[in-house]
């Protein structure tokens, strides 16, 4: 039985919440903006619709701050570079990871340096990054380019990396399963969420196995990695020279935190699987339409895994807890929710001619319907 951690309220962020088991002192100047604390949310549609008898929850990180759960590893990486004296931070990104770099660097006063692949971020992650105040540069090829280009000024020059290589962001980061456990009251069967860089996968299970190593739990969930097909070389075993999907937060061919996450699959008992693009967007679709939870593409990956193993029997019939993490909020990517929705339909302002529309008719009571009165002033 967990012993379930207590926690003041108002929530004061990853770092005075979890304090206890972050490396953190005295000393560590805090940067936070109060990240963490996101909802469990139990499904009330799609899981109850999936073969087996499957509990199934959301871990909802697209209302941190900056909008992903980046924000859980920013607020260490960024403290930690403060505190070590660095000025300017640098990080590749495919969004996620330039918005939450450059909103901590911020409130640090701190400068901030992201790269990112040209023509292949997010319109609300660029945006983003741009708002807070970053040196933002388009840089000619993908993700892996971007990232070997920082990593080599970063251990050249005084530059502080802040991409899930920094070990600092793990540790941030890993406070999300302390979160679900917390909630729960022990962990979870399985937990499935999207991989892409493959840093979540690697701290969300050293977040449960230290849990359970301090004795607040008493097991461990079999870690569930997705990819997408077009970018999955953790499913196919080799890098992949050009990635490509529509789920553009998981769009890396060769994964930083590889061996890490490979560990978490196999240790846990685990599997990694691989969805096509068309999986991905009905299971983004869904989580509007039926759990009216808006998240970006990539997000919406491990519920089609899910989908996909509750449909092999992969679950079996005994009752099993899952927990999916949604890794980001829809407006992080607006163009596709705008490309997939339907247009708005022209409608004179005719009170009966939109009851007529939407089928109102014969439900009308026996009273006239009042024409809309126009405002003066």
């Amino acid at each position: 039985m967990a012993k379930v951690t207590p926690h003041q309220w108002p929530w004061r962020g990853v770092i005075e919440e979890y304090r206890d088991f972050l490396p953190v002192t005295e000393d560590t100047p805090i940067i936070t903006l109060l990240e963490g604390g996101t909802p469990l949310i139990p499904s009330r549609v799609i899981g109850p619709s999936l073969p087996g008898r499957l509990r199934l929850f959301f871990k909802y990180e697209g209302v941190n701050p900056t909008g992903s759960f980046k924000d859980r590893g920013m607020t260490m990486a960024i403290s930690k570079a403060k505190e070590a004296g660095a000025r300017i931070t640098m990080c590749a990104s495919t969004g996620n990871t330039s918005a939450a770099a450059a909103a901590y660097s911020s409130v640090a006063g701190m400068t901030s340096v992201v790269l990112i692949p040209a023509g292949y971020v997010a319109l609300g992650k660029l945006s983003q990054a741009l708002a807070y105040g970053a040196r933002t540069l388009a840089v000619d090829g993908n993700f892996d380019d971007c990232l070997a280009v920082v990593r080599a000024i970063t251990n050249n020059y005084p530059v502080a990396l802040v991409n899930s290589l920094n070990p600092y962001r793990m540790e941030g980061q890993k406070t999300a399963a302390f979160e679900v456990c917390d909630t729960l009251g022990g962990v979870p069967d399985f937990h499935a969420l999207p991989v892409g860089n493959a840093g979540n996968i690697t701290a969300y299970w050293c977040g449960y196995r230290e849990y359970k190593e301090r004795g607040l739990v008493d097991s461990l969930p079999a870690m569930l990695g997705f990819q997408a097909a077009g970018a999955a070389p953790l499913c196919l075993g080799r890098p992949v020279e050009k990635p490509e999907t529509v789920a553009t937060a998981i769009r890396i061919g060769n994964p930083a935190r590889w061996k890490d996450a490979c560990q978490a699959v196999e240790q846990s008992g685990g599997l990694f699987r691989a969805l096509t693009d068309d999986e991905i967007l009905q299971a983004y679709k869904d989580l509007s339409s039926m759990e009216g939870i808006f998240v970006e593409p990539s997000s919406a990956t491990g519920v089609a895994g899910i989908r996909k193993l509750a449909g092999e029997g992969y679950f079996g019939t005994d009752p099993v807890t899952v927990v999916c993490t949604l890794t980001g909020h829809g407006l992080k990517d607006p163009d596709r929710a705008v490309e997939m929705a339907e247009e708005p339909e022209p409608v004179p302002a005719d009170v009966e001619y939109i009851v007529d529309l939407l089928g109102l008719a014969s439900t009308r009571p026996d009273t006239k319907v009042a024409k809309p009165v126009a405002i003066q002033g």
